[in-house]
């Protein structure tokens, strides 16, 4: 009759084939440490995979917890079901910072299987010391064991995530020192948080501008992570112009936002011209790209009247001038529409033949009449480059100037009648002229808006 294997040896393998048959069990037997000598690094390294493999497959899981470490607090977190078995002086030392019980009074704490274990939350001593900006403490135990810095506690973060989390942007780039040149350590670089964020976008998120530097020439995959918002949109959203450049020079970063947002709307939308110029010369295709709502970075820039946005965009392409939206709007008729008269002229100043009026015969004219802008009105009104629009009829056969009588506008309608070239006589579908719809609209209401018509 064979010989027994020695009562660790079945205890190591048990784990082990629990360990491995997680994604076909729903039941896990977790040892940490028996009384035979078994190695505690083997076994609490064993026993932090599993629980979190149980986190993450099976949310009704039955952990049956066996033989743990004498003096350990073993307790199961009910909202992460791990086991805590850290000592409770390495605790209070990695809440201090005193590294004095390590390195001096207690060498017992040194143990790599007391040094490596857990919080009910998952958390090591290097988490814990992390997120409390305790740089000396975190540089000793990393001394003593880098294999802390892979750690990953309940919410999937690395000491590293936590240190940027909690703005200790010095600690994290001691923490980025340790792992860089280290292929075996990349994925703590790179590790997501349980929301999808990288180090680096909590460091851009964060204002750490030197940090995220240091992080994309550690690492430049950080850049290609999109957890709703790349590293590249929050940059641009926070104006960090040297942080943009360095990810446009990798060339397959994310550019991407929320709602089909990229980083030029996020750097249009905060009226940054560098940073504009930058995303241009790198990924011009940008411009062009419509998100949720439709809107393009050259229409949003038109929209928010941001004429040195528009000059930017159009003096790096031009043709995006002649862009027509998926509402078969052109631009020209938007900015008319905001009354933005400067954003008009840096249009027809690059693109002098800009399309001036929708499919339907909507023109420009037609947008700022509707909308009440005078002097968008005045201002086409004395443009070279829209006279055809002043007696232009839209689809049911309306004039600006039959709009302008609709809305009741005195100002409008004298701005009009002053202009030479306008046509009074022009009927809409309805066989009416301007001053007929203005008679019917102010039939009640027929003095001070009426005067300006007298002359008709």
């Amino acid at each position: 009759m064979a010989a027994a294997s020695p009562p660790h040896r079945r205890l190591v393998s048990l784990t082990a084939a629990a360990f491995s048959k997680i994604h076909h069990r729903q039941e896990c037997l977790l040892l940490s440490r028996a009384g035979g000598g078994v190695p505690r690094r083997r076994l609490v390294s064993l026993t932090a995979a599993a629980a979190s493999k149980i986190r993450h497959h099976f949310p009704h899981r039955r952990l049956l917890l066996s033989h743990l470490p004498d003096g350990a607090a073993a307790t199961v977190s009910p909202s992460t079901g791990s086991v805590a078995t850290m000592d409770r002086r390495l605790l209070d030392a990695a809440t201090s910072g005193d590294t004095s019980p390590i390195m001096v009074t207690q060498p017992d704490l040194r143990d790599p299987g007391v040094l490596l274990a857990t919080t009910p939350q998952g958390n090591t001593c290097l988490h814990i010391a992390s997120a409390l900006g305790h740089l000396e403490f975190c540089k000793q135990v990393l001394e003593l064991n880098q294999s802390l810095l892979t750690a990953v506690n309940a919410d999937n973060e690395t000491p590293l995530v936590i240190a940027v989390k909690n703005g200790h942007a010095s600690l994290a780039s001691v923490l980025l020192g340790f792992c860089r040149g280290h292929q075996e350590r990349r994925d703590a670089v790179l590790q997501k948080d349980q929301n999808g964020c990288n180090a680096l976008h909590h460091a851009i998120r964060g204002g750490h501008r030197g940090l995220a530097l240091e992080l994309i020439a550690a690492d430049p995959g950080l850049s290609r992570d999109v957890n709703k918002e790349s590293p590249m949109f929050i940059a641009a959203v926070k104006n960090f112009e040297d942080v943009v450049g360095k990810l446009l020079e990798i060339s397959d970063s994310s550019h991407g936002g929320p709602s089909g947002q990229n980083a030029l709307h996020a750097a249009v939308g905060k009226g940054n011209p560098d940073i504009v110029r930058s995303i241009m010369m790198a990924r011009p295709w940008l411009a062009r790209e419509e998100n949720g709502d439709k809107d393009s970075p050259m229409r949003k820039a038109v929209c928010e009247g941001k004429i040195d946005i528009v000059a930017v965009l159009l003096q790096h392409d031009r043709s995006l001038g002649y862009l027509i939206a998926s509402n078969n709007s052109p631009l020209l008729n938007y900015a008319a529409a905001y009354g933005h008269v400067g954003v008009a002229r840096e249009l027809l100043k690059h693109c002098p033949d800009a399309p001036y009026c929708s499919k339907s015969g909507f023109s420009c004219l037609h947008a700022a009449a509707w909308n009440g802008r005078t002097e968008f009105v005045q201002f086409v009104l004395g443009s070279k480059h829209l006279q055809q629009v002043i007696n232009m009829q839209e689809k049911d056969g309306r004039t600006a100037l039959h709009l302008a009588a609709e809305k009741r506008n005195s100002r409008l309608i004298s701005a009009l009648l002053l202009h030479q070239g306008i046509d009074i006589t022009l009927l809409n579908n309805k066989g009416k002229t301007a001053r007929q719809v203005l008679a019917a609209a102010t039939k009640d209401n027929a003095d001070s808006i009426w005067v300006c018509m007298l002359s008709w």
